[in-house]
């Protein structure tokens, strides 16, 4: 990652992508994925087209299109919880969701019963985490998303189809699964 501090989100985000999957040219990944930035249109790849969508509309979207998903999520913030719940609801899915720092104190915390309660009710099988994750990371079926989160929620969304980055997330979102404690009845 630059250590300029004036890059974009969506840059910052293909930076570390590329990193983590061994890609020594973020550049070369553009034509390889999507990115969606809050307060700006897509960023990238082929597919990039003309969504307008925000961040957290398109990984809603993603979720809502999948049968099986597993994520790790550091900070569930309101607007996230309440699209997620949407996209959860409409359709039978298989979800596993480990969630780590903030979010993962929420399930621990004062309000954590009635939100265990709340995602068990939707099907999804919660995990806590004690660990600290910097991205949220999903797998969504083929797709897999990683979002930048800052204090305002989701700022960057990566999508993709590659097969480097969903191995990558794949083995992220394992490497999270085997370290967890599940918080949901199954």
């Amino acid at each position: 990652m630059s250590d300029d501090a004036s890059a974009s989100p969506a840059a910052v985000l293909r930076t570390l992508v590329a990193r983590a999957v061994d890609d020594d040219d973020p550049a070369g990944l553009v034509d390889r994925v999507e990115v969606a930035e809050r307060g700006a249109g897509p960023k990238g790849g082929s597919g990039g087209g003309r969504d307008a969508r925000t961040p957290v509309e398109r990984l809603a979207g993603l979720i809502a299109e999948a049968d099986g998903v597993v994520a790790v999520v550091p900070r569930f913030d309101a607007d996230l919880a309440r699209r997620l719940n949407e996209s959860v609801a409409a359709v039978p899915h298989e979800v596993r969701v480990v969630f780590t720092d903030a979010a993962g104190d929420r399930l621990a915390g004062a309000t954590g019963p009635i939100v265990r309660r709340a995602l068990a009710e939707r099907g999804v099988d919660a995990y806590r985490h004690d660990g600290e994750s910097p991205v949220a990371v999903v797998l969504a079926d083929d797709r897999a998303a990683v979002g930048l989160i800052d204090g305002d929620g989701v700022a960057a969304l990566l999508t993709t189809d590659d097969p480097a980055v969903r191995e990558w997330a794949a083995a992220t979102c394992g490497r999270y699964l085997d370290a967890a404690e599940r918080v949901t009845e199954g």
